[in-house]
């Protein structure tokens, strides 16, 4: 199974265990195109992180509204560490698109001007993170890369020693550094 039919099984995977209607969920891995599937992914993690690190985005909004663009940056950090093996297969990521449909996931019901916000701090802190010379920033980016791809392989192969749930607290200590990282700031 090439990384493309790992993340659109993944993703079919997911959306059944969170959907309530089980009967809408298409058996064909066809259905599921790997960009969505990294959209959605992305989304998916970064939610399972935040609860992992039982922070409150609903709290932080109205107290710390710079915390959404953190939330928004790891998002898209997952979403690039689920993009590079597509690389290889062809996929090229439409970054723009995947930023504006990751905001919306995560923080539905902001306004247009919200939105706006959460992306423009978010991207920049992406790139600061991305740019990042400093061996914290190197290692946190390899270690986020590397819980990423293990929740992939975790999710899609029955002979892995542990399941993707268990590789969710990774997610929640990699999202609480982050946080830390910009509160301090």
């Amino acid at each position: 199974m090439n990384f493309s039919e790992r993340l659109s099984f993944l993703y079919a995977l997911c959306l059944n265990e969170t959907s309530n209607d089980k009967s809408s969920i298409s058996t064909d891995l066809q259905d599921y195109d790997p960009l969505e599937a990294a959209n959605y992914l992305a989304c998916y993690i970064t939610f399972k992180a935040i609860r992992e690190a039982e922070r409150s985005p609903a709290d932080e909004r109205l107290e710390n509204f710079d915390m959404l663009s953190v939330y928004h940056a790891y998002a898209m950090l997952v979403y690039a560490f689920l993009m590079l093996p597509l690389g290889e297969e062809g996929v090229v990521p439409d970054t723009e698109a995947a930023a504006v449909i990751i905001a919306k996931t995560l923080f539905a019901g902001l306004s247009g001007e919200e939105w706006a916000e959460i992306i423009e701090s978010g991207s920049n802190k992406f790139r600061l993170i991305a740019e990042a010379r400093q061996e914290h920033w190197v290692d946190y980016r390899q270690d986020l890369d590397k819980a990423t791809v293990a929740f992939v392989i975790a999710g899609t192969d029955e002979e892995t020693p542990f399941d993707k749930d268990d590789v969710i607290p990774m997610f929640g200590a990699l999202l609480s550094m982050l946080c830390e990282a910009f509160a301090s700031d």
